[in-house]
C-alpha cells in the first residue's frame, strides 16, 4: 500500500496519461478537473486535509457518496457516468501500480442513460416548413416536392435520399422504400405530395432535355 497521497499519485497518473498513453492536452485536462472535484470531496466527506487523503481512502463508500453528491447538485446522468469513468480509470492505475489492493469504482453502477424524446415541429412550423420553397422556379418545386414525401410519408433521412424514380407510383401514391436489412415496404403519401411530384416530374423532364 502507497503512503504518498492520492494528490501525488493524481499528479503521477496524468503525466502516465500525457507521455504512455499520448492522451491530448484536453483529455488530460478533462481528468484533472473530474478528478481534483473527487478528491476535494474525499477530504471533507472524511475531514481530512486534502494532502492527508491517501490511495486507500478511495474506497466504494466514497466513490458512491461522491455520486450521490453529484445527484444533489443536479448534474446530468451523463456528467455522472463521466465523472465515474474518469475514477474507474484513475482507480485502475492506482491499482495496477499497487497503491492499493482493489478496485472499488468498478463496484458502482453507471447511471443510465437518459432517454430523450426526439424534438418535433408544430403544425404551423411544419406548415410555414412547408411553404418555404419558392415555387415559382423548379429548384423550389422540386424542393417542395421532397418536404411534401417526407412529411406525408415519415421515411428516415436516408431512405428518402435512397429512393429513386421508379420507386414512386404515382397514380396510386405508393412509395416503396428499402429499410434496414433490405426489407421492402410500401408506404403511401397523399394527394398534395402527388400534385408537388407531378409539378416537379414536368420540370425534371424538361431540364433533362
Amino acid at each position: 500500500m502507497s503512503t504518498r497521497s492520492a494528490a501525488g499519485q493524481l499528479t503521477a497518473f496524468l503525466e502516465f496519461l500525457g507521455l504512455n498513453r499520448n492522451s491530448s492536452a484536453h483529455t488530460v485536462a478533462a481528468y484533472r478537473s473530474d478528478l481534483l472535484q473527487f478528491l476535494e470531496f474525499t477530504a471533507a466527506h472524511l475531514e481530512k486535509k486534502a494532502e492527508a487523503v491517501r490511495p486507500g481512502d478511495l474506497d466504494l463508500g466514497v466513490v458512491r457518496a461522491f455520486m450521490a453528491d453529484l445527484y444533489r447538485q443536479g448534474q446530468s446522468r451523463s456528467t455522472v457516468a463521466r465523472k465515474l469513468s474518469s475514477m474507474r480509470t484513475f482507480v485502475r492505475y492506482l491499482r495496477r501500480e499497487g497503491h492499493i489492493d482493489s478496485d472499488p469504482a468498478a463496484l458502482a453502477l453507471s447511471p443510465k442513460r437518459e432517454q430523450k424524446i426526439p424534438a418535433h415541429l408544430s403544425i404551423d412550423e411544419m406548415t410555414r416548413l412547408l411553404e418555404s420553397p419558392d415555387t415559382s422556379g423548379p429548384l423550389g418545386r422540386r424542393d417542395r416536392a421532397i418536404l411534401e414525401l417526407f412529411y406525408a410519408s415519415g421515411l428516415r433521412l436516408s431512405e428518402l435520399v435512397g429512393l429513386d424514380v421508379d420507386d414512386v407510383n404515382l397514380s396510386a401514391r405508393i412509395v416503396r422504400v428499402a429499410g434496414k436489412g433490405g426489407k421492402e415496404r410500401l408506404v403511401p403519401f397523399n394527394s398534395t405530395t402527388q400534385k408537388a411530384l407531378k409539378a416537379w416530374y414536368v420540370d425534371r423532364s424538361a431540364l433533362r432535355r
